[in-house]
């Protein structure tokens, strides 16, 4: 992360965790161990590690997720309690922060690089007529496509996400498809276009996938995919901290963040 000063101006490029107690099925996952650290300390450490942000912080509204943050040297923020999207609780953390990128990093990923938020911001940085960009992982097919914990998307020829779903796509055939992608849960945003997107309503296909990047598409708008051969293991239930910790145990990174 960049080194900032007490005088430095606004962040031009800031990380925003969003972090809440109760996920509907695995409630305070964001305090379970993992190692020697909690899943949110190893997701900030490693968000730590990019060299493009200029601040990082974890936006919760509760105050036991603040507390294990400001325990290890982190900043949090306390966000309102009505966000109902991790979304709108990263927009709500920006208010007055007038950052011109705005990286969401999911506070259940602990194996994230800071490689990974570099492409995003990169990409923003490069491209000012983007809105939106995240990451994707070319994978073979095989059980993981039938999972609807594992979002699946397709692109177009420049890149742009066509749809995103819990379902396999493209649709089996006679043939295994010719790619498939594995979307990681990693934003960028425009700062502008942040803004824009919260407060746009929610569509059919959002509320049919429970999945709220689908608001983006449904409005018209575009998501630029960018190809990483890193993979991540997000923890949404029990059995996902437990294959965590295993891989933990075999990179022999349980007490340092990295693999």
């Amino acid at each position: 992360m960049k080194p900032t000063g007490n005088d430095a101006p606004s962040p031009r490029a800031v990380g925003i965790i969003p972090a809440r107690w109760g996920a509907t099925r695995f409630p305070g996952k964001l305090l379970a161990r993992l190692g020697k650290r909690t899943v949110i300390e190893h997701v900030y450490r490693r968000a730590s590690q990019a060299e493009e942000l200029d601040s990082i912080r974890v936006a919760t509204d509760d105050p036991r997720i603040a507390r294990e943050v400001e325990s290890f040297g982190g900043e949090g923020i306390m966000t309102s309690p009505r966000p109902r999207t991790g979304t709108e609780r990263v927009a709500d953390a920006c208010r007055g922060l007038e950052a011109g990128i705005v990286i969401n990093i999911q506070g259940d990923e602990p194996f994230i690089r800071g490689g990974m938020i570099d492409i995003l911001v990169r990409e923003l940085a490069r491209e000012p007529g983007l809105g939106v960009v995240t990451l994707v992982k070319k994978q073979a097919g095989g059980d993981w496509l039938d999972d609807p914990d594992q979002v699946k998307t397709v692109l177009d020829r420049q890149g742009f996400a066509l749809y995103f779903s819990r379902s396999p796509i493209p649709a089996p055939g006679p043939a295994p498809p010719p790619v498939a992608y594995k979307h990681i849960g990693l934003y960028g945003y425009r700062g502008d276009f942040l803004e824009l997107l919260v407060e746009l309503a929610p569509g059919p296909l959002e509320i049919q996938e429970r999945l709220e990047q689908l608001r983006v598409l449904e409005h018209g708008y575009r998501i630029k995919a960018l190809e990483t051969d890193y993979d991540t293991i997000g923890i949404d239930t029990p059995g996902d901290l437990e294959r965590a910790r295993s891989r933990l145990e075999l990179s022999g990174g349980g007490g340092t963040g990295r693999e």
